[in-house]
């Protein structure tokens, strides 16, 4: 897939409709001690880029941070490689994620580097992951929870040494049938609806005035691209001799 093609339907996704979450960016590289890496992402999740920087605590372990502006799409997340063979790796990611729907994701990656190794991309490294996202205090009350705890899978593949996406979805299982994801129009009230299932997603309606709830299936879509800026220099120290 090019990258013409990921905008286009980057673009389309966010005209559908998009929600209010964030979720942590990835750098698909091994940690290095002390080393720190910067990058912007855009997200369908925040319009507006985020810058992010992550630093190596060891050389299994690293910790990013995100700013966003305003603060929607800010947060902090940690990593730990639990096994590494070859040029795959697995990664156990926990991170909080501030936005009108404030998360914490609970992720494990599953890392695989090219055979095919190009001086364009010297990286080409694929990831895939299963998340546990949960939105402890919602922006909607319905009266019985604030809450939402969803479940998902995710993709994401390193373009080029500058460029890399990831795209997942993560379901909400008591907001509407999973079988339904894909659906044109939900509308828990509707006849059909109630016929088919009851009453029981009534209490989880998807949009407020027009703005996605944490019950949303739109909350529950991420799409992002990274720009990697690659390591920070490092200040030398000046050394003064007499």
């Amino acid at each position: 897939m090019t990258i013409r093609n990921l905008l286009l339907l980057y673009i389309a996704v966010l005209l559908w409709g998009a929600g209010c979450a964030a979720h942590p960016p990835v750098f698909p590289q091994m940690p290095k001690k002390g080393e720190s890496n910067m990058g912007f992402t855009f997200s369908l999740e925040n319009v507006i880029p985020i810058i992010w920087v992550r630093k190596g605590l060891g050389q299994y372990t690293d910790v990013g941070f995100r700013a966003g502006i305003p603060l929607s799409g800010s947060g902090i997340d940690i990593n730990r490689v639990l096994f590494k063979r070859g040029r795959a790796w697995d990664v156990l990611s926990l991170a909080y994620n501030l936005s009108p729907n404030s998360s914490f994701d609970f992720t494990y990656y599953k890392f695989k580097g090219s055979k095919r190794i190009t001086k364009k991309n010297p990286f080409g490294v694929a990831w895939t992951g299963y998340r546990c996202m949960y939105i402890p205090n919602g922006s909607f009350y319905n009266g019985v929870s604030r809450s939402s705890t969803r479940f998902g899978m995710l993709y994401g593949r390193r373009l080029s040494t500058k460029w890399g996406f990831e795209i997942g979805y993560f379901h909400d299982f008591r907001s509407m049938p999973l079988s339904k994801v894909l659906a044109g129009n939900w509308n828990p009230s509707d006849t059909t609806v109630v016929n088919e299932y009851g009453y029981g997603y009534k209490n989880y309606p998807h949009k407020i005035k027009g703005w996605p709830t944490q019950f949303s299936r739109s909350t529950g879509f991420s799409l992002q691209f990274f720009m990697y800026l690659g390591p920070t220099k490092k200040k030398e120290k000046i050394i003064f001799r007499f």
